[in-house]
């Protein structure tokens, strides 16, 4: 990129929302500079799902994104779909298949690389030109925007915000597209970890890491939120897909509520097995239905009362209070494990400040913001990869 370079659009950040958009862009006949401070593109997509890219998810709605402005999401997501990302992946060959509830995730041991490469090719067919090991240095805006990096100073009419949020630092996050909207006095959600391990303390983490690498199907809920999936014990406390997704519902203070049967009303379901199997203990039954260890912690602490003793033996009225607590046990989270597990990021860039449609600051005509920078934070399963492709393409047939 030779110094003072003049072009039409300016991209800074190479991942998802970037490479979509300046491929967009650029098959539009716009000169477009991808700025990417890392030494190669799409470093989130390399690592996701297990090196296999969970790309998108066969039912994605509006309401499966978390925003300050619920609505925002609607017409990006409308006029780009995922069928419209499924189609493109399919151009390409890229073998696939859905894991379960809507997922689709590339086939093969690092076939994530098959995504960027596509994405490369985009670029490539739209003539973008790209600048890696590439930090941005200073952004300034008169008649158009300069952006000042460490190889040199460009210019144009636009600029695209597209450097994500803060989660994973070790692959390259940064906190610029935060600060470039300060700069501007663009309004933004204060950012913390989503789709997060969950922590704890001392007394309730007693309690969970003995079981640490134990997995059991379970229901988290905090509020209205509801999720169904695995949950793992951890050494610092909860993991899983449930816990992940109830994460970004949750917030400091709050408990979060766990159902460990969601198959059964356990009450119903103990008594049955205490007439089918009167001899048998309770810790032997549950031990059929949860992990064996998780089990038998689970009625030394809940119901001393019926160690060692058949089920014949335990009133109904303990077995509907033991019952009460495995489908609503309440646990209090005390944190997160942060920004370096967290695989987004909640909150950022305030849609009050966007157009909807072209993802443009309504303050600043030429500046824009895509991808996990903005306010918008989608559900565990590929929501997230999604809202970088409607995002990103919104961005790029306005620039």
């Amino acid at each position: 990129m030779p110094d003072g370079s003049a072009f039409d659009v300016l991209v800074i950040g190479a991942g998802a929302a970037g490479m979509m958009c300046a491929a967009v862009a650029g098959q539009r006949g716009r000169r477009v500079l991808l700025i990417e401070h890392m030494e190669e593109p799409g470093k989130k997509i390399l690592i996701s799902g297990g090196g296999r890219c969970n790309f998108t998810n066969l039912e994605v709605k509006p309401e499966r994104f978390i925003s300050a402005n619920p609505h925002f999401a609607r017409s990006a997501l409308a006029r780009y779909t995922q069928a419209d990302f499924i189609a493109l992946v399919q151009r390409y060959g890229i073998p696939f298949y859905e894991k379960t509830l809507g997922q689709l995730f590339c086939d093969g041991a690092g076939s994530a690389r098959k995504i960027v490469d596509m994405l490369r090719a985009e670029c490539a067919q739209g003539e973008v030109t790209w600048a890696f090991n590439t930090s941005v240095e200073a952004v300034r805006h008169d008649t158009g925007f300069e952006v000042t990096t460490s190889a040199g100073i460009c210019r144009a009419e636009r600029l695209v915000v597209a450097c994500g949020g803060l989660s994973i630092p070790k692959i390259g996050a940064t906190d610029l597209a935060f600060r470039i909207a300060e700069q501007f006095d663009v309004p933004v959600i204060a950012p913390r970890p989503g789709l997060v391990p969950l922590t704890f303390g001392e007394d309730e983490l007693a309690h969970m890491t003995p079981f640490s690498g134990a997995s059991l199907d379970a229901v988290a809920r905090c509020g209205q939120a509801r999720f169904r999936e695995a949950m793992l014990f951890t050494h610092r406390g909860l993991s899983g897909p449930s816990i992940l997704q109830i994460s970004s519902y949750w917030h400091e203070g709050e408990a979060i509520r766990l159902n460990l049967l969601p198959d059964v009303i356990a009450e119903d379901w103990l008594k049955a097995q205490k007439r089918q199997r009167p001899r048998a203990e309770l810790q032997t039954v549950l031990g059929e239905v949860l992990p064996q260890r998780f089990a038998a912690d689970c009625v030394a602490r809940r119901a001393p009362w019926s160690l060692h003793r058949p089920l014949a033996d335990v009133k109904d009225r303990d077995l509907q209070a033991f019952s009460q607590d495995l489908q609503d046990w309440p646990v209090h989270p005390s944190g997160t494990e942060g920004y370096a597990k967290a695989e987004v990021t909640l909150g950022g860039v305030d849609t009050r400040a966007l157009s909807s449609k072209t993802m443009q600051v309504t303050a600043v005509p030429g500046l824009f913001f895509i991808g996990e920078a903005v306010d918008v934070t989608g559900w565990l399963g590929g929501y997230n990869f999604q809202w970088a492709w409607s995002s990103g393409w919104a961005a790029g047939q306005a620039v």
